[in-house]
């Protein structure tokens, strides 16, 4: 990976659970899974982050979009919950339990806005730049560091 450190993020998981250490930049944070499922709890699952990745995005775009207009948009709210369903319309009807992941995205626009406001936010809030980019169908590419190139730290 040719990124500068300060533009990666690295997540390392020993042989402590399913605990992971993460580093973004300077900042450090943990993530892990419940007690029910093998973890300690000691930190947000990753699908918490993921969800918070959208939610922070569409709260910071719908921020930045009141304020270029100048609207009274005094606070916002964003709550998010992810789930799997049966998928109603696929390629794969005929195969038992297709399943598709789902995000419900509740937003909560507090100020003396205007309905037209509220829907033009609404519309904003999926223009935000981490729900466009879930939405692209995301192309992840790993690559294996070779054994001898591995480091202890």
């Amino acid at each position: 990976m040719t990124d500068t450190p300060e533009k990666s993020v690295v997540v390392k998981v020993g042989q402590e659970a399913l605990l992971a250490d993460v580093q973004a930049g300077r900042h450090t944070w943990f993530v892990d899974e419940p007690v029910e499922v093998g973890g300690q709890d000691r930190g947000p699952t990753p699908y918490d982050l993921l969800l918070s990745a959208l939610g922070a995005c569409t709260a910071i775009t719908l921020r930045l979009y009141a304020n270029q207009k100048k609207w009274p948009l005094e606070a916002v709210e964003v709550r998010l919950r992810h789930q799997r369903v049966h998928r109603q319309d696929c390629d794969k009807c005929e195969m038992a339990g297709e399943m598709l992941d789902e995000v419900q995205k509740e937003l909560r626009l507090v100020g003396p806005l205007t309905e037209e406001q509220r829907q033009r936010l609404e519309i904003i809030s999926q223009k935000c730049p981490v729900q466009k980019t879930l939405m692209s169908g995301l192309r992840i590419v790993t690559t294996l560091v070779p054994a001898d190139q591995l480091s202890t730290t």
